[in-house]
């Protein structure tokens, strides 16, 4: 064999070995990737499954047009009140005041707290909604009339 040969050879592995290198880099870094999103997904997964709200009084205010919402945090997730969407009679409605256990400054919804929130409403509803951010809901559709 002369030179040739044993430098073709030569080539032929470090390209081999070039190639190998670059191609477990990749295949880490997907790895990596997956991974992460695996655990970011048992992560919210958790968070659902701790999560339990209960719409406990639905008080409507004739004489001001007043709805008032109050809902027990009965799981045991910290929830957030911005994240929380209120829908009644089946559309979306922005609260005009929001307040946890009395505070109307917090975003911090915990676990054994009532948000209460206020809306201006034309008439009585027939349904009321409350999703969570992370998805979970509760509904009530007893709705205390007072004049």
């Amino acid at each position: 064999m002369g030179f040739g040969v044993s430098g073709s050879t030569a080539i032929i592995f470090l390209g081999i070995l070039i190639a190998s290198g670059t191609f477990y880099t990749a295949a880490a870094g997907n790895v990596e990737q997956i991974s992460e999103a695996r655990d970011g997904e048992s992560e919210e997964l958790l968070d659902r499954r701790n999560t339990a709200i209960d719409v406990t009084s639905v008080l409507y205010d004739e004489s001001s047009s007043n709805l008032s919402i109050e809902v027990n945090n009965t799981g045991t997730t910290t929830l957030s009140v911005e994240g929380t969407s209120l829908l009644v009679n089946n559309s979306h409605v922005f609260p005009d005041t929001t307040s946890v256990d009395g505070d109307f400054q917090t975003d911090v919804w915990a676990a054994g707290q009532t948000l209460t929130l206020n809306v201006t409403n034309t008439s009585p509803p027939e349904d009321v909604k409350l999703v969570a951010e992370n998805g979970i809901a509760a509904s009530n559709s007893t709705v205390e009339v007072v004049s």
